[in-house]
């Protein structure tokens, strides 16, 4: 699996990913809303780590040279 996530891309996920992760999360009176809120953040996470993107792959968008 080749990278496709660019550093500051790999960052913001990174960000967004242990905000929603914190007890800075977003909470919401819906409770699926809340788990789809928690999953989000995990795939965030995850994906800063590894550097890859199936959405991006999905739609053939590279930017790893940002």
């Amino acid at each position: 699996m080749k990278q496709n996530l660019g550093k500051l891309d790999r960052i913001f996920r990174f960000v967004l990913g242990i905000w929603w992760l914190g007890p800075w999360a977003p909470q919401f009176k819906i409770p699926w809303l809340n788990l789809i809120v928690f999953i989000v953040g995990w795939i965030a996470l995850i994906e800063s780590f590894i550097g890859w993107c199936w959405l991006h792959d999905l739609f053939k968008i590279k930017n790893k040279n940002q």
